[in-house]
C-alpha cells in the first residue's frame, strides 16, 4: 500500500464522493487549513478544518494516504477516514478541532449557515452554492457553537471540539432531512473497511505493478478517489479530470481514463466512454465538457473515439455484446458524420478546427496564424475512426455502410496527402483565407498516430521530426529552441499525457519499437518523479497546473501495463 501523498497535490476523497478534503479551494488557490470542497454546482469550500490547542490555532503536520487522512502535533493528532462516500468520520485526542462555514461574506442568498439538530447531538452547516448540507454529529467527547450559530447575519460559524478530552465526529453531506446519524462500525472498522476497498481496487486495476512501475498505487488512487456517483448532468459515476479545480469530463480526456480501467472495472471504463455522447447533440457533435451543473457546447474536442474504441475493446476482459456495439456503432457514426457535414467548408476534401480549443491543444502555436484551421492530425484521427466504424458494421452485418465508411477512408486519406503533406512535413490550410501555413508545435507531428497506414518514408521523416521535440522528460509540444516555446505556456511546450500516448502508440504501429519504447520510459519516469500534473515542464520536469489530473494517471498505467507485458 502506499504510504503517503501530498495533500497538496493530491486531495483526499473517496469514490462516489462529490466532496474532498484539501487546501486547495479554487483554481491555483491554497489555503493553510484544510477544507471539505464540493465539486456540485461548481467547486466550492464548504467547511474549513482548524486544529486547535491551547486556545488556538495549532499548527499541525498533515499526513495523507489512501483511506486515512492525519493532523499530527506534539499535543496530540486527529484522523480522518471516509465511512462510505456521503460521510467522513474523524477523530481527535490531545488536539481540537474548530469546523468553521468557509464562506465569510454572505448574504441571504449564498454562504454556509449553521444551526443546532434539536432531535440529536448534531450541528447542520447548509450551503446555499452546493444546495447541500452538511451534519455534523457527535458520537464521543463533546462539542459547542460559537457566535453565528442559528443565525442569518454575518460572523463565525463554527463548531468547537475541544482538546480537553478525546472526541470523535461525524460529518455527512445530504440533500434533505434525514434520519439521525447512526452507525455501529468503530473508526478503525471504518478505516480498515476504506483500505480493503481500495486494495481490491488496486488489485484488480494493476494486478501487473512491481518494483519498476512504483507510481502504480497512486496513480489508481488519483482515478479511484475522482470517482463520482451520478448525479446533476452525469447520467453515470464518472471520473473527474481531478477533484481540484478541473472538475469535469472534457470530450477526449474521457477517453485515457476509460483506457486505464477496461481490465481492472470494464464496467466504469464502459461509463468513462459513453459519458459525453449521453449529451451529443443533433448534428453529432460532442459537448466541449460535461460538469455536475452544466454541459458545455461552445467547442468539441479531437474525434479519437474511434481509437479508443478499438484499443478500449482489445483491453477489455469479457467481450462486448451486440447491444454495445450497437449503440456504439451509432454514436460514432453520428459524431463522424458531424465533421464530414458540419465541419467542411463547401468544395473542400477535409474537415476543419474553428478553434484551437476544439484541438484539445487550445493555445498551440498551430493556430497563431488562424483558428480555423484543416490540420493533418484532424484527417488522421477522423481516417482512424472511420475505419473502425467499418469493421463494427462488419461484425453487425451492414457490409454497404462498411464499405462506404472505407471508401469515405481512402477518399480522406488521398486529400491528406495530396493537400497538406508538402514533401517534409504536414502543413495547416485556411478554408477561410486559403492560406498554407507550418508550425513547430507537436501537433503537426501528430499523424505518427496513423502508423503503419502511413507511407513508408512520412513515418521515417515524422519520428525524425519528433526528435526535435524530445526532452529528458519526454516530448515537449513546442521545441525548447522554439522562439515560441514557453516552460508554463500549456500548449506552447509542456509536456502532456495524452499527446505522449497517441505518438507512442503510432510509433509502435509504425514500426519504430525502441523510439516507442524511450518514449514511454521517459513519461513512466516523469510521472514516477513529479507524479500526475495536467502537464510538465519540459525542461525541468517539474508538475504544472492541476496536480491531480487523471489522465495523466490513467496514461501512466496504460504504459505500465503495457510495458510490464512487454517484459514478460
Amino acid at each position: 500500500m502506499i504510504t503517503t501523498f501530498s495533500v497538496q497535490d493530491i486531495p483526499f476523497s473517496y469514490p462516489g464522493s462529490w466532496f474532498d478534503i484539501s487546501p486547495v479551494i479554487a483554481e491555483k488557490t491554497y489555503a493553510a487549513d484544510l477544507h471539505l470542497v464540493s465539486h456540485q454546482s461548481g467547486m466550492h469550500p464548504v467547511l474549513r478544518f482548524e486544529p486547535r490547542h491551547a486556545g488556538g490555532r495549532a499548527e499541525a503536520r498533515v499526513v495523507a494516504g489512501p483511506t486515512r487522512l492525519r493532523w499530527e502535533h506534539p499535543a496530540g493528532d486527529i484522523e480522518a477516514a471516509y465511512e462510505s462516500a456521503d460521510t467522513v468520520r474523524l477523530r481527535g485526542v490531545g488536539l481540537g478541532l474548530r469546523v468553521t462555514a468557509a464562506a465569510t461574506t454572505l448574504t441571504p442568498f449564498s454562504g454556509t449557515y449553521l444551526y443546532r439538530d434539536p432531535r440529536a447531538a448534531s450541528y447542520v452547516f447548509t450551503s446555499y452554492e452546493t444546495g447541500r448540507r452538511y451534519r455534523l454529529t457527535v458520537l464521543g467527547g463533546s462539542a459547542h457553537t460559537a457566535t453565528g450559530a442559528e443565525s442569518l447575519g454575518a460572523g463565525d460559524r463554527h463548531v468547537d471540539l475541544p482538546a480537553d478530552a478525546a472526541w470523535e465526529v461525524a460529518i455527512e453531506e445530504y440533500t434533505s432531512s434525514r434520519d439521525p446519524y447512526r452507525s455501529t462500525a468503530s473508526f478503525d472498522e471504518v478505516a480498515r473497511t476504506a483500505a480493503d476497498r481500495f486494495g481490491r481496487y488496486l488489485e484488480a486495476v494493476a494486478p501487473w505493478r512491481d518494483a519498476r512501475t512504483p507510481a502504480a498505487e497512486l496513480a489508481t488512487y488519483v482515478l479511484w478517489s475522482a470517482t463520482v456517483a451520478p448525479g446533476g448532468f452525469f447520467h453515470r459515476p464518472a471520473v473527474l479530470m481531478s477533484k481540484h479545480w478541473m472538475d469535469k469530463v472534457w470530450s477526449w480526456d474521457h477517453c485515457f481514463n476509460a483506457l486505464a480501467l477496461a481490465a481492472g472495472d470494464p464496467g466504469l471504463a464502459w461509463d468513462q466512454f459513453h459519458i459525453p455522447f449521453d449529451h451529443q447533440d443533433p448534428t453529432g457533435a460532442l459537448p466541449d465538457s460535461v460538469a455536475h451543473s452544466e454541459v458545455l457546447y461552445n467547442f468539441v474536442k479531437p474525434p479519437i473515439h474511434g481509437w479508443a474504441f478499438g484499443h478500449l475493446r482489445r483491453l477489455l476482459a469479457e467481450p462486448l455484446d451486440r447491444d454495445q456495439l450497437s449503440e456504439t456503432y451509432q454514436r460514432l457514426s453520428h459524431w463522424t458524420t458531424f465533421w464530414l457535414t458540419q465541419r467542411r467548408a463547401p468544395g473542400r476534401p477535409l474537415p476543419h478546427y474553428q478553434h484551437g480549443n476544439d484541438s484539445g491543444w487550445d493555445n498551440a502555436t498551430t493556430f497563431d496564424t488562424g483558428r480555423l484551421l484543416e490540420t493533418a492530425d484532424l484527417t488522421c484521427f477522423l481516417i482512424m475512426q472511420l475505419r473502425e466504424l467499418s469493421a463494427l458494421a462488419t461484425e453487425l452485418g451492414d457490409t454497404g455502410a462498411a464499405g462506404n465508411w472505407t471508401v469515405t477512408a481512402e477518399e480522406l486519406t488521398t486529400a491528406l496527402l495530396s493537400t497538406l503533406w508538402d514533401g517534409s512535413r504536414f502543413v495547416a490550410h485556411s478554408p477561410e483565407t486559403g492560406e498554407t501555413t507550418s508550425s513547430t508545435s507537436l501537433l503537426a507531428l501528430m499523424p505518427i498516430a496513423l502508423g503503419a497506414d502511413l507511407p513508408a518514408d512520412i513515418r521515417t521523416t515524422l519520428a525524425a521530426g519528433l526528435k526535435a521535440h524530445l526532452t529528458p522528460h519526454g516530448l515537449a509540444t513546442e521545441p525548447l529552441d522554439s522562439p515560441r516555446y514557453t516552460a508554463d505556456g500549456y500548449w506552447r511546450g509542456p509536456i502532456w499525457a495524452p499527446a505522449t500516448l497517441l505518438i507512442e502508440d503510432g510509433l509502435r504501429r509504425a514500426g519504430h519499437d525502441a523510439f516507442a519504447d524511450d518514449v514511454s520510459s521517459r513519461f513512466r519516469e516523469l510521472c514516477e518523479t513529479s507524479g500526475f500534473a495536467e502537464n510538465f515542464d519540459a525542461e525541468t520536469g517539474d508538475g504544472l497546473r492541476d496536480r491531480a489530473y487523471t489522465w495523466t494517471a490513467a496514461v501512466y498505467l496504460v504504459l505500465a501495463a503495457a510495458h510490464q507485458g512487454r517484459a514478460t
